[in-house]
C-alpha cells in the first residue's frame, strides 16, 4: 500500500496487522529512557495542515520523531498558501524539497486523494506517501484505527461487539471512517443522531440507524461520542445546545445505563456539558487519554508500513 487515504483501502487483515504493529511499537518503547527507534532514520516527513489540530498533528510529529525521522510542520497560515499559492503548487514544492511522506489535513473532501495524484511519478509509482489526516467531512482513517485499537484493548476483541456512534454524524469524518472500519472488523455499528444530523446516503453505510440513545445504551459494548461541529454548520440543525444535550448528550444517568464492561470514546476536543458531561469525561469508563496514547503508536505503525513495509517491525 502506497498511501492511506481512506479506511476503504484497508481489509480486515491489513487493518488488524496495523493494530498489531502499533502494539509492537508500544512494547518496543516500554522501559526506554530515550524514546527513539532507528526505524525511519534518514526519512523526511512533512505534516501539512490547513485546519487547526492538536491531537492528530502532535501525535504524527511524536510518532515520526520517536522513529528518528526528520519531521517538518507546514501550516497554511505561515506558508505561501496565505499569499495565494495553489494547493497543487504547494504539494509539488514539498515533494521537490524531499518529502518522503506528506500528512495532509484539509477542509475540502478529497484533498488528500488529489495531492496523492499530483505528487505521484506517472508510470513508476514513485513520489511521497500521502496520509489523510482528515479531509473535510469525508474521512480520518488513522483516527478510526486508533479507536479500533482502544476498543480492542478495552474489550479484548472487536468482532461481534456492538458500537454506537452518537451525535453530529453529518459533519463528522471520524464517524464515516469508524463506521466502515469497525464494520470491516466485524462489529455491529449503530448511528444515533437526530435526523437533521444524518448525511444523505447513510442507508448505504454498513450500519443501523437509531434516534433513541436511551433505548440503545443497555445493549452497547462501546459508545463513541462526537463533537457538534458548529464551525461547519450554516443553519439550525437542532433547537438549542441545551436541548441537544438533554436529548443526545452522555450524562451520568446515561453512563449508568451502559453495561459494566462498556467503554466510552471521544475523538476530541470534547465540549463538556454538551455532548458529554464532565463526570463522564473523567470516568474510568472513558478512554480519551488512552486514545491519545494509542494515536501515537498507530501513527508509528502507519508510517512504518507505508515507508518501510510490513516486513521487519519495531526493534
Amino acid at each position: 500500500m502506497k498511501h492511506l487515504l481512506s479506511v476503504a483501502d484497508l481489509t480486515a487483515e491489513s487493518a488488524t496487522e496495523s493494530l498489531d504493529e502499533a502494539e509492537r511499537f508500544e512494547q518496543a518503547l516500554l522501559g526506554r529512557e530515550v524514546k527513539k527507534l532507528p526505524t525511519l532514520r534518514g526519512r523526511t516527513i512533512m505534516t501539512v495542515f490547513f485546519e487547526n489540530s492538536t491531537r492528530t498533528r502532535v501525535s504524527f510529529e511524536v510518532a515520526g520523531k520517536w522513529m528518528s525521522a526528520d519531521v517538518i510542520n507546514v501550516s497554511a497560515s505561515s506558508s505561501s498558501v496565505s499569499k495565494g499559492e495553489s494547493l497543487r503548487d504547494t504539494a509539488m514544492t514539498l515533494r521537490a524539497a524531499g518529502a518522503d511522506a506528506l500528512i495532509v489535513r484539509h477542509p475540502a473532501s478529497g484533498a488528500a486523494h488529489q495531492i496523492a495524484q499530483w505528487t505521484a511519478d506517472q508510470g513508476t509509482g514513485g513520489g511521497p506517501a500521502v496520509i489523510n489526516a482528515g479531509d473535510g467531512t469525508h474521512e480520518h482513517p488513522t483516527q478510526a484505527l486508533l479507536d479500533a485499537l482502544t476498543v480492542r484493548q478495552r474489550l479484548g476483541d472487536i468482532a461481534g461487539r456492538r458500537v454506537a456512534i452518537v451525535g453530529d454524524i453529518l459533519h463528522s469524518r471520524v464517524a464515516r471512517s469508524n463506521a466502515i472500519l469497525l464494520a470491516t472488523l466485524g462489529a455491529e455499528v449503530v448511528l444515533i443522531a437526530p435526523p437533521t444530523l444524518l448525511p444523505v446516503g447513510v442507508t448505504g453505510w454498513p450500519v443501523r440507524v437509531s434516534h433513541d440513545i436511551d433505548a440503545e445504551l443497555p445493549g452497547l459494548d462501546a459508545v463513541l461520542m462526537l463533537r457538534v461541529q458548529a464551525e461547519r454548520m450554516n443553519g439550525g440543525f437542532f433547537p438549542s445546545a441545551r436541548e441537544y444535550s438533554i436529548t443526545y448528550g452522555l450524562s451520568q444517568r446515561r453512563l449508568d445505563l451502559l453495561p459494566e464492561h462498556a467503554v466510552v470514546l471521544h475523538p476530541g476536543p470534547m465540549l463538556r456539558g454538551m455532548e458529554i458531561a464532565s463526570s463522564v469525561a473523567d470516568s474510568p469508563k472513558t478512554a480519551v487519554l488512552q486514545q491519545v496514547t494509542n494515536g501515537v503508536h498507530v501513527r508509528m505503525a502507519v508510517l512504518f508500513r507505508l515507508l518501510v513495509g510490513s516486513d521487519g517491525g519495531a526493534s
